[in-house]
């Protein structure tokens, strides 16, 4: 890890239910389709968490554009929540050979393999790509009394266990920690901070619109629309720069806190599946990146281009899983 807190993630309970994999068989993949440049057919992508977050946005998305860019049809998403995205990943691992499938992932799924304690790990799964980044936001609604992330700072330092900060990850998720590094940050002990966890961003935002926190920390894509709206209001992004989307907008070091913090999301494959079948994963993956429809989908949300496949995406991951192993034993979440 560098010196100042810096992760790079791109958008993290309970012992794992297996049922769901039970019987599961893998699909002869139609490599012949990538081959003959026809569109892939009958691939599916699950989305580890509930629907409206940033993994369900990205993969709904892509999906989107694979099929309007006419690179492969029908692709369906389905969403399978649980033990912040290990459920999800659980399913992957069980569906050993199967070329069909694949699962949207990032740096909740990384931590929340140490914090639920999974028995499936993310080094048993095929690194795909990885395809975003996307920098976290601090929000409040429309009706809080802190105008500036200083007047947040301030409030939070003086009772920091009465201000609950929610975040739509479950422990050892982007979403949890980035307010523990901001807490590191501005001198609050992390053990102090009264994080509320939510499954993904659809159950974060009614929460924070009805005030039952008194802050959020996510990725600003998620809030967007109701930034626009005016229903809630960006005090500070966590990205190196300021953000196109949010241009009035100040980072964190520029409103003096020394922390960049950016998130990541990308896409496995279960384990041991034919090199046809990843062969064609990447390869409509790579399309669907070059494309001019998914270029202008960064533009819309905001989303950083990062992307990377197979092999390149593997050591990545290794990467992150050490640096989120390394925090979260600070923390006291990881042995």
């Amino acid at each position: 890890m560098r010196s100042r807190p810096m992760l790079w993630v791109t958008t993290a309970l309970v012992a794992l239910v297996t049922a769901t994999a039970c019987g599961a068989t893998a699909e002869k993949s139609d490599s012949s389709n990538a081959d003959s440049g026809k569109p892939a057919t009958g691939l599916r992508l699950m989305v580890p968490n509930t629907a409206g977050g940033g993994y369900d946005t990205t993969a709904r998305t892509a999906a989107k554009v694979l099929d309007d860019a006419k690179i492969a049809t029908g692709v369906q998403v389905f969403n399978l929540p649980g033990a912040g995205g290990t459920v999800g990943l659980q399913r992957i691992v069980n569906e050993k050979g199967n070329g069909k499938l694949a699962m949207q992932m990032g740096l909740g799924v990384v931590g929340a393999t140490y914090t639920s304690k999974s028995k499936a790990t993310l080094t048993q799964t095929t690194p795909i790509a990885k395809m975003i980044e996307e920098a976290g936001a601090i929000v409040v609604p429309k009706n809080s009394p802190y105008k500036t992330i200083q007047d947040l700072v301030t409030a939070w330092k003086a009772n920091p266990k009465g201000l609950a900060v929610g975040g739509g990850s479950s422990p050892g998720g982007p979403d949890h920690l980035l307010p523990m590094q901001l807490a590191q940050a501005v001198g609050i002990n992390p053990k102090d901070v009264n994080f509320v966890s939510y499954d993904g961003g659809g159950e974060l935002l009614p929460a924070l619109l009805g005030s039952k926190i008194a802050f959020g920390a996510s990725g600003f894509g998620e809030f967007l629309d109701q930034v626009e709206s005016g229903q809630v209001r960006v005090l500070a992004v966590t990205s190196e720069k300021p953000i196109d989307a949010l241009k009035d907008v100040p980072t964190l070091k520029d409103s003096g806190i020394d922390l960049v913090f950016t998130n990541w999301r990308g896409i496995v494959a279960p384990p041991e599946i034919s090199d046809a079948d990843k062969k064609v994963w990447i390869d409509a993956l790579t399309k669907m990146h070059d494309s001019p429809q998914w270029k202008a989908e960064l533009t819309k949300h905001g989303w950083t281009d990062a992307f990377v496949t197979g092999d390149e995406f593997g050591t990545f991951l290794t990467e992150q899983d050490k640096a989120v192993a390394d925090i979260l034993t600070k923390l006291g979440l990881a042995a």
